[in-house]
């Protein structure tokens, strides 16, 4: 093999590594709307990418044996660029299908199933084909024994170094500046571009040197097929990146996606605003059209400002997932001049909608950062609070070091004697053992007083070392001024119950939150499409379908 060839093919090598691990980190971005961006999503991507390329590995190397020419190999290429380059095109059509159809027939571990079947048909074909370069080029480049270590080696490694740049490449360079579809037809495009250099550079030297040229009838296959797959790349490049996520959707006011979050904003029938970190369920913050207090967690937890004395004349109160700021919103809106509130959020993206879109008050403090790091080193870590509320608990995404008892810990530091911790738990299950049992026994171990209520579809936690806080918020709420705000704290203080713990204790070394979160999301899905499942049991799939274009 000419020195020249063999420089091609370890390019090959390492742009291969590169696109591999590009798409993987892309499929975590275009499943996360659906299924999230948990360890259980990551578990089953690496997971199927793992199966593709030991399929690929073993594959490649028979093809290579039985076909020792170059350009099968990059024809296959060909066909693994056009395949990603489609995703952006087809890929949400397809996982919504999957996604529904799982809904609906399956009861239990509903997340790793859809999302296992989702990866699969999406990516385990294109990976495996791309599986099949390492084995190809070592066939194809190795002429003598004495040199096939040295070889392997660089095929090898050049592959590696390709794989290290493909995973950093797309979070830091490609998805922020060109989105999850621009990025997979970015890496689509240069294995593409690749594989027709090669092809070019093929035929110009079999002209040079005048070997025998392939069969007409092959030329002729080849051509077409890679002229209808560059047809589908320029289709997909134009088209791909058009479509919303949520296609179905005709109330989206912004969509887009940051450096954690695919992000929806959108307006519902009566006017209200809300942000969704996911496309088919959830619902992370809202702005309502209508001012007032409502049957809603946000405004269950203003009563936590009654069972708490400010020290000097106004509340220093603190939310840890401050999302678009429903409840800092409530808390400027009925006690302007009696509280000052700090918020943290990760995702500075969310935070820029809570000022485009939600109305954020300019007095909110707010910090873009981890709320356990903000405490422990950031710039929350010299302060103390009168209320501290965690609100970052969403789904099977709840970050577990933020639901620890090392976490409670750090918590209950921060808070000034006799402050309030509010733990928001926004998937209500009075299952025993399920996750919002973990996290209220795990805060417990720091408070003596513990007191829940249910709000709509969430549970909240108060938790606090004044044992008589709710005599307190008695008699502060008899001295409201605003008869409107006492009236509604009036119902909702004696909904407060009091949380004997048990011993659900999650820490920092032991905290399957994901899997404690998907029992409950099996749960909720169970109890909404029952009603679906029996109309497909009774009148099949055409009845099914027939009532959802009805409605």
């Amino acid at each position: 093999m000419k020195k020249n060839q063999r420089i091609f093919l370890y390019i090959t090598s390492f742009l291969a590594g590169l696109s591999i691990m590009a798409v993987e980190i892309g499929a975590s971005r275009l499943l996360a709307p659906f299924f999230s961006s948990s360890q259980i999503v990551w578990t089953i991507i690496i997971g199927v990418i793992m199966i593709a390329m030991a399929l690929g590995n073993f594959l490649g190397g028979k093809l290579a044996d039985k076909r020792p020419d170059p350009k099968y190999l990059f024809f296959r290429l060909i066909i693994a660029a056009t395949w990603v380059a489609l995703i952006p095109l087809v890929g949400k059509y397809i996982i919504t299908g999957i996604a529904l159809l799982f809904a609906l027939i399956i009861k239990s571990n509903y997340l790793i199933i859809s999302a296992f079947f989702a990866c699969l048909i999406l990516f385990g074909f294109p990976l495996m084909l791309l599986g099949t370069t390492t084995p190809s080029l070592t066939r194809y480049c190795i002429s003598t024994h004495e040199e096939s270590g040295k070889i392997v080696g660089t095929i090898s490694a050049l592959n590696t170094v390709g794989s290290i740049i493909g995973t950093f490449t797309p979070t830091f360079l490609t998805i922020p500046y060109l989105g999850t579809a621009g990025s997979f037809l970015l890496f689509a495009g240069i294995l593409l571009v690749l594989s027709i250099t090669y092809f070019i550079i093929y035929f110009v030297e079999q002209k040079k040197e005048g070997g025998p040229k392939p069969p007409k009838k092959e030329i002729v296959t080849d051509s077409i097929t890679t002229s209808v797959c560059i047809l589908l790349f320029i289709l997909s490049s134009i088209f791909g990146s058009r479509g919303r996520v949520a296609f179905w959707d005709k109330t989206i006011l912004y969509e887009g996606e940051s450096l954690y979050n695919y992000l929806r904003v959108y307006e519902s029938e009566n006017g209200d605003i809300h942000l969704s970190t996911h496309v088919l369920i959830g619902v992370q913050s809202t702005k309502f059209k209508n001012e007032g207090l409502r049957n809603h967690y946000h405004d269950y937890a203003l009563v936590a400002n009654y069972l708490v004395e400010p020290m000097d004349g106004k509340l220093d109160i603190l939310t840890l997932g401050l999302g678009t700021g429903t409840y800092p919103s409530q808390q400027y809106h009925y006690f302007k001049d009696s509280v000052n509130v700090t918020g943290v959020e990760i995702d500075g993206k969310i935070v820029d909608l809570a000022y485009e879109f939600f109305e954020l008050p300019e007095e909110v403090e707010t910090h873009v950062d981890d709320g356990r790091h903000f405490l422990v080193n950031g710039a929350g870590k010299n302060k103390k609070y009168d209320i501290i509320l965690c609100d970052a608990y969403q789904d099977i995404t709840i970050p577990f070091h933020m639901a620890t008892k090392e976490f409670f810990k750090i918590t209950k530091d921060h808070l000034e004697p006799n402050g309030v911790v509010i733990i928001n738990m926004n998937m209500f299950s009075d299952k025993p053992g399920s996750i919002n049992d973990y996290l209220c026994d795990t805060a417990a171990l720091h408070f003596k007083s513990l007191y829940s209520v249910v709000a709509a579809s969430n549970k909240l936690l108060f938790a606090s070392d004044n044992e008589n806080m709710i005599s307190l918020a008695d008699q502060q709420i008899s001295n409201e001024p605003n008869v409107y705000v006492q009236n509604f704290m009036s119902l909702v203080l004696p909904k407060l119950e009091v949380y004997t713990p048990g011993n659900y204790i999650l820490t920092d070394d032991k905290s399957p939150v994901e899997l404690l979160g998907m029992r409950i999301i099996d749960d909720i899905i169970q109890e909404e499409l029952e009603y679906y499942r029996k109309l497909l049991r009774e009148k099949g799939l055409k009845g099914l379908l027939e009532s959802l274009l009805s409605v």
